[in-house]
């Protein structure tokens, strides 16, 4: 199946999702997030697939929100309604990935930046190429980070180097990634994806029943309030995308100038 902007493949047991905006580094539009969606909870969920691989088209996971198409307005005051999309779109991704009886593999063979970051860190093993670099970059347009992050990189990091990332925006690269804890492996450029195409094809001829045990109880020691981070996050990214530093933040970004902001 084949959709505009996400690519869905099934080869044997392995079901392979590849973000398909190769232009933009798959940066998420309106139209990706829902084909995702429907990917994650419709397909993947299928009982010929075993195991899952997550991967981006061209030379980028996926560089995050595509700030160029913007965030659709509340009707009521034609403000960014970041919560609805947060909760009808986003987060059915994230859960369902989380909530997926099968292992996910994440093959980030380039940037993997806000919410795209965030789909990596939802899947349960993530390889990385070496050119390709992890970055929470919503601080850079006045927002916090989303899509479960708050909770996936403090599990995977410790609160020093959460924080870091939260509030500094760094690039992180993959050697530092592997080293921090967020990334399983490093390859070469040119062995990443023949790399992740055997581990996902490993899990896919595993005890099946066992990885899903594993996923659920390993879910409950180390995400066990996901739905309620979910929340915490979309309430207080709603209020920030209404924001004079949110609307600074995005121009900034658009003119490729450094952002005024002053707390408002």
């Amino acid at each position: 199946m084949s959709h505009e902007t996400v690519k869905w493949e099934q080869a044997g047991g392995v079901g392979r999702i590849t973000l398909n905006r190769p232009d933009s580094l798959n940066a998420w539009t309106a139209g990706l997030s829902r084909e995702l969606r429907q990917v994650v909870t419709e397909e993947a969920p299928a009982d010929t697939v075993r195991a899952v691989l997550v991967t981006g088209a061209g030379r980028g996971f996926s560089s995050g929100a595509d700030l160029k198409e913007g965030f659709s307005p509340d009707p009521d005051d034609g403000l960014p309604d970041v919560s609805r999309e947060l909760h009808e779109v986003y987060h059915p991704i994230i859960v369902g990935l989380r909530n997926l009886e099968k292992p996910v593999v994440a093959a980030v063979n380039g940037p993997a930046v806000g919410i795209g970051l965030s789909l990596a860190l939802a899947c349960d093993l993530v390889l990385a190429a070496e050119s390709a670099f992890l970055g929470l970059a919503f601080v850079d347009i006045g927002l916090i980070p989303d899509g479960g992050s708050t909770l996936f990189v403090p599990a995977a990091v410790g609160k020093a180097r959460a924080f870091q990332m939260a509030l500094l925006g760094e690039r992180i690269s993959a050697r530092q990634a592997l080293e921090w804890g967020l990334v399983n492996e490093v390859h070469p450029d040119n062995e990443l994806m023949p790399a992740a195409e055997a581990l996902a094809g490993r899990l896919a001829n595993g005890p099946t029943l066992s990885y899903a045990g594993s996923k659920r109880a390993l879910n409950q020691a180390l995400y066990p309030d996901l739905q309620a981070q979910l929340e915490l996050e979309a309430e207080i990214q709603h209020g920030l995308a209404r924001s004079a530093d949110f609307l600074e933040g995005v121009a900034a970004f658009g003119e490729k100038r450094d952002p005024e902001f002053r707390g408002g």
